[in-house]
């Protein structure tokens, strides 16, 4: 098992009702199931999954991405502005 903490920002946070949490997963999960992990039963939440990005230890990574444990992700919805 590997144990990941994770930092939702914005309306990843809004909808989670957390901005800090801790997950487990299978050893040899990637970020796609922490994702899933996380959005399952937030139906609002899934539907962002194409437009958030993910940082794995500071840096942005695809959702296939394997994660280690101790590993912090951060989920970051996308960003409006002109």
């Amino acid at each position: 098992m590997v144990r990941v903490r994770v930092l939702a920002f914005a309306a990843v946070r809004d909808l989670l009702g957390e901005h800090r949490l801790e997950i487990e997963l299978e050893d040899g999960s990637r970020v796609g199931a922490a994702w899933d992990r996380l959005a399952a039963g937030h139906e609002r939440l899934a539907a962002l999954r194409p437009s958030v990005r993910v940082a794995r230890n500071g840096r942005i990574v695809s959702f296939e991405e394997r994660i280690a444990d101790g590993d912090e992700l951060a989920l970051l919805p996308p960003v409006g502005g002109g």
